[in-house]
């Protein structure tokens, strides 16, 4: 059940990207399981991935055929992350990149793959190959939504979005995208797939500076559970088939901030659909020293799973964000300036409770569907921003059951 949260119902089409999908029972039969995106000769690709040292096989070949800066097409599977497979899975990686640039006429450096699923388990490469061999006769540019659907694991819902971004001069940039995720999610890079497509034509430089930019405030912001994938994996494409767009251009700022925001969009997505999730929880972290202690923070009281299983159930138990915050990796921490609040109810000022606190007016607030934990540390100007979710039994149960 997601937190306020619907498929999307419309996603624009990107001229020069089409998507065709199939089904090759790779977990479970009668579902889509496997998407192919072609690109024109003109796109331009930049991507993130995992830091995981596990690293699945199919992200260090994606790593190395996106090095050779010839990419003119994305293979995605679900239902086994070809990750921890050995030399095997390295040989099947390839094998599937050769048959997606057999069907498309490419060579097979050119195709980037990515898999998702579970982890361990070598890919049923007989039945994907059959698969993949049809689907250059079934590209079509408006395969968004049924390529968001093919990608999903645990996810409830399908996830993407669109962005129409004026340039000036009566030109126009469109962007779509889409993301899987629901759990497994704490980014180091990004615990998820996402491809996010523009028709703008960008150098590819400045489109990897553009989209470290966006990861920075969207998908590495976010946390289910704490755990990052060995799959993870975040690309962007820019086809060319539009208006230019690039870091000397007037409009550079607001492709960024269109991305930025589209990223930010797809990666609370994954958080309002964390697996089990009753609670999407904005956590705002200001008057730290810098950035980075503002985010570790954040990132410290998104783990707790104290704090998480408190805001499943509603429960104001404000000392345990306060033993949280305490035990970030913050040097000098000076707790007698510290202040805690839910939404406007504030709960602790000064590094004590408010005298007027009334645990009521709290449990009003995390009674609701969504919510901001604020606090303030009271040692400098810097802030952040990180998007996490309750822990419920649900969680338990998906991922107990999660190979049955």
């Amino acid at each position: 059940m997601a937190v306020n949260l619907s498929a999307p119902a419309h996603l624009e089409p990107i001229a020069g990207a089409e998507w065709a999908v199939g089904e090759a029972a790779i977990n479970k039969p009668g579902r889509n399981d496997i998407a192919l995106l072609k690109l024109v000769e003109s796109a331009t690709v930049a991507g993130v991935f995992t830091r995981n040292a596990f690293a699945a096989a199919p992200v260090r070949r994606a790593q190395k055929h996106l090095a050779a800066g010839r990419v003119r097409a994305l293979l995605v599977n679900s239902g086994n992350a070809n990750a921890g497979t050995g030399a095997r899975g390295d040989a099947d990686a390839q094998t599937c990149c050769e048959d997606a640039a057999r069907t498309l006429g490419l060579d097979a450096e050119q195709v980037l793959p990515f898999s998702t699923g579970v982890i361990g388990q070598p890919l049923p490469l007989a039945r994907m190959q059959a698969c993949i061999n049809g689907l250059g006769e079934r590209l079509d540019g408006n395969g968004w939504l049924d390529a968001a659907g093919a990608i999903t694991t645990t996810d409830t819902v399908a996830k993407g979005a669109s962005r129409v971004v004026d340039v000036g001069g009566g030109d126009k940039i469109t962007l779509t995208g889409i993301a899987k995720g629901s759990g497994m999610i704490r980014p180091d890079m990004a615990t998820m797939l996402a491809f996010i497509v523009t028709d703008a034509r960008i150098a590819d430089t400045d489109l990897d500076s553009a989209l470290r930019v966006a990861m920075a405030d969207s998908f590495n912001a976010i946390s289910v559970d704490g755990d990052t994938s060995t799959n993870d994996a975040c690309i962007a494409c820019a086809t060319g088939a539009g208006a230019a767009v690039g870091r000397d251009h007037a409009a550079w700022p607001r492709f960024v901030a269109a991305l930025t925001d589209l990223a930010r969009e797809l990666a609370q997505a994954i958080v309002r659909d964390g697996e089990g999730a009753t609670r999407f929880i904005t956590l705002q972290i200001s008057g730290a020293r810098n950035v980075d202690e503002a985010r570790a923070v954040a990132f410290t009281v998104a783990h707790s799973p104290l704090v998480k299983t408190a805001c499943f159930a509603g429960d104001p138990n404000w000392g345990r964000i306060l033993a949280a915050v305490g035990r970030a990796p913050v040097d000098d921490f000076a707790i007698d300036h510290v202040s805690i609040a839910l939404d406007d109810v504030t709960i602790v000022a000064d590094g004590q409770p408010r005298a007027d606190y009334a645990e009521a007016d709290a449990a009003a607030v995390m009674a609701a569907s969504e919510y901001t934990i604020g606090i303030d540390l009271g040692r400098g100007a810097a802030a952040a921003t990180v998007w996490t979710c309750d822990l419920s039994y649900e969680y338990v149960r998906i991922n107990a059951e999660y190979r049955s």
